[in-house]
């Protein structure tokens, strides 16, 4: 087998997930379709498994592929979504009965599921932000195209909310923030932590999630005109499943 580098050229296991690469952007492999298993690259390529292995895992780990138990490694393309800061959070949006994932998606088909609703002791950073010891927490799963991309928890001050259609499967149009305005209490403020993580394991087994892949996780604080902070959400997507678009002035 011939697997030393050429100088300056890529290792071969590189080349080869070149190679896989190009065809899947050109449309020559599909999404679904099985890739070249290791001993077909072995063959074509004169390399060793662990060569193959890794040609495949840098399509894995980009989101390109899946690795299915005792079937192979198959392409997973998928129309990244674009999550745009401010424009899915305005009151245009959720003030006029619309949900914020209407937003995102643009028309592509979504789904909400694993939908839990509760009412629960804060722990102690949930209780310092929203100044409350008792919470009414949200937590469910987004899927889009049948494709599952993020985990959100929301927590709200449970002396704010009792009572009111946040503590129901259904918060009915607009979501929840339509229902806090409902209670004079609507965000007018948002504020939005960023980063990139390696999954838990059971948000690894939620998601669907190819070894290998990060996610990103975003911690959103919505707060009333007057500064009383109305809802925490802890949110985790998909790293390959988006593109996180924020507008500034200069």
């Amino acid at each position: 087998m011939s697997e030393s580098p050429v100088p300056h050229e890529p290792p071969i296991y590189r080349r080869i997930a070149d190679g896989l690469r190009s065809r899947i952007m050109a449309g020559e492999l599909r999404d679904g379709d099985r890739l070249p298993g290791e001993n077909a690259l072995m063959a074509e390529h004169d390399i060793a498994r662990a060569t193959a292995r890794q040609a495949l895992a840098v399509l894995i780990n980009e989101g390109l592929a899946v690795p299915k138990r005792g079937s192979g490694v198959y392409v997973r393309l998928f129309k990244p979504i674009r999550r745009h800061g401010s424009r899915r959070l305005s009151r245009e949006q959720w003030g006029q009965g619309r949900a914020i994932w209407d937003a995102d998606t643009r028309g592509r088909p979504f789904t909400v599921d694993e939908v839990e609703v509760t009412r629960e002791n804060a722990t102690e950073d949930v209780a310092a932000v929203l100044e409350s010891t008792e919470v009414w927490v949200r937590r469910r799963r987004y899927s889009v195209d049948t494709r599952p991309v993020q985990l959100a928890t929301s927590y709200f001050p449970a002396g704010l909310v009792e009572g009111s259609a946040i503590t129901q499967a259904d918060t009915g149009p607009g979501g929840v923030y339509a229902r806090l305005s409902d209670l004079g209490l609507p965000p007018a403020h948002f504020t939005e932590e960023v980063r990139a993580r390696m999954p838990r394991p059971r948000e690894a087994g939620l998601l669907d999630l190819p070894g290998g892949t990060p996610v990103i996780e975003v911690c959103r604080t919505a707060y009333t005109s007057g500064g009383l902070p109305v809802e925490l959400n802890e949110m985790v997507l998909d790293s390959a499943a988006y593109v996180l678009q924020y507008d500034f002035d200069a």
